[in-house]
């Protein structure tokens, strides 16, 4: 499932993310990529301690626990830490490549890559080129989406960014350890709940929208692991 998010930055969030970015200490993007990722890979990245990342980080993590669609769609037990990257220049574009599936955090936690995820930093004005296109059922789908706008995407994916041509796009990714590992499953409860959502606002609170609503717990309740 391919899922855009809207506002999961605020304007001022992203305003003080672009500030603090400013002079930011930027570094080889290959450094984190597995062996096939880094011949295709081609941009720049923060450290992991770096002052800009830690905030940034921080700011995106906020903008994941209050966002009902996210956390609807994703279902998240662990998130790995948010990282932030820039393409433009010499450095402008990332072949197509899949994730790998086991990514450790800077703690040594393993983290399962079932969700990516991309919150863009720049406006689509700021930049040409730079689509995040992803492979999924229908073919490829290009994505360019307005600064603290994020998207969704399974982590099994080949994807790929395309070439800045102009300007730099700046933004921030980092993948969900499901609950529900199975793409199709969780696909099926968030049609579920956005269904029951839409039952609520129309008729309200009916026994038809309470019986459902233990048809989707129930699934959940076989379906997830904690």
């Amino acid at each position: 499932m391919l899922l855009q998010i809207p506002d999961l930055l605020t304007a001022d969030e992203i305003r003080h993310a672009r500030q603090l970015l400013a002079d930011a200490p930027w570094a080889d993007g290959r450094d984190s990529a597995g062996p096939q990722a880094a011949t295709v890979k081609n941009n720049q990245q923060l450290p992991h301690d770096a002052p800009a990342a830690r905030a940034i980080r921080q700011l995106v993590l906020a903008g994941v626990e209050r966002h009902p669609l996210l956390l609807a769609a994703a279902l998240p037990k662990r998130i790995f830490t948010p990282r932030i990257n820039r393409y433009g220049g010499a450095t402008s574009c990332y072949g197509a490549h899949v994730d790998n599936a086991i990514r450790f955090t800077a703690e040594g936690e393993r983290v399962r890559t079932d969700v990516s995820c991309t919150v863009f930093l720049s406006e689509p004005g700021d930049y040409d080129g730079g689509e995040l296109q992803v492979q999924d059922t229908y073919g490829s789908r290009g994505v360019k989406l307005p600064a603290g706008h994020a998207v969704l995407y399974p982590g099994t994916s080949v994807h790929q960014v395309t070439p800045v041509t102009r300007g730099h796009r700046l933004a921030c990714f980092f993948w969900i350890e499901s609950m529900v590992r199975s793409d199709e499953q969780r696909r099926l409860l968030f049609d579920l709940d956005m269904a029951l959502m839409r039952l609520r606002e129309r008729h309200g609170e009916t026994d038809e929208a309470v019986s459902l609503t233990g048809t989707y717990h129930n699934l959940l309740r076989m379906w997830a692991d904690t």
